[in-house]
């Protein structure tokens, strides 16, 4: 967001009227509207109800004040950015990304979402908002690059579509290439064919379940009698 706070403070318009790249902030006054403090909507506390949000009326729910939204870059304001999907963010900054150096910079940030499916949030998305399975990836994208470190997750693939699932396994893979070391908890079958190791817990669930029954490569659990997943691997 501060790349695309810079874009915003270099337009025409921006420069003639001597705003800085804080205006388009909704964490600080300036630019923000007042009236909600930047957050769009105006909590009412209900004594015995949870507290009802109302759009903030004197800014229609777009967080800044209307001198702040006349900005304009390429036709979107400030708002309208924060309003696009990552997937969307990346067609139009791509388009224009021999302009600035700065677009390519946000592109890059931007593909890290892409590359562990998250793709499809919004640009100004709450984080309270998403599942922990989605704040879980985009812990992960924080980290990409990173060098000998250790990962444990969770599930990651949950309500993930079968290309997204592809993307993360690519992902991992670019991990361990680079000395990090992966430990997930998984069902996946893509998943699990694709690891390195693999320890099995069972045969069954709760008090069925606790012991290891296979340990070693996707190949061997394969051709394991004792997995109880080899069977289905084998395919």
């Amino acid at each position: 967001y501060d790349d695309i706070r810079k874009l915003f403070a270099d337009q025409p318009y921006a420069r003639h009227n001597n705003l800085t790249a804080s205006h388009f902030s909704f964490n600080i006054a300036g630019g923000r509207c007042e009236e909600c403090q930047g957050e769009g909507v105006i909590k009412v506390g209900m004594q015995f109800m949870a507290d009802v949000e109302l759009t903030c009326e004197s800014c229609g729910g777009k967080r800044f004040k209307d001198e702040i939204l006349e900005v304009r870059y390429h036709g979107y304001s400030i708002y309208d950015i924060l309003e696009l999907t990552v997937d969307a963010a990346i067609e139009l900054f791509a388009a224009h990304q021999n302009e600035d150096p700065v677009n390519r910079r946000i592109i890059e940030k931007l593909r890290t979402l892409q590359d562990v499916g998250l793709g499809y949030i919004k640009l100004g998305q709450s984080s309270s908002t998403l599942s922990g399975g989605e704040l879980q990836r985009l812990k992960l994208a924080s980290h990409l690059g990173s060098e000998n470190g250790i990962f444990m997750i969770d599930e990651p693939t949950d309500g993930l579509h079968i290309s997204d699932v592809k993307k993360i396994i690519d992902l991992f893979d670019e991990l361990t290439e680079a000395g990090n070391s992966v430990f997930l908890i998984e069902h996946n079958l893509d998943v699990i064919a694709a690891a390195d190791h693999i320890i099995e817990l069972g045969p069954g669930a709760g008090k069925s379940g606790g012991r290891i029954i296979f340990e070693g490569t996707p190949e061997e659990m394969a051709a394991s009698e004792e997995s109880v997943t080899g069977k289905y691997l084998r395919g």
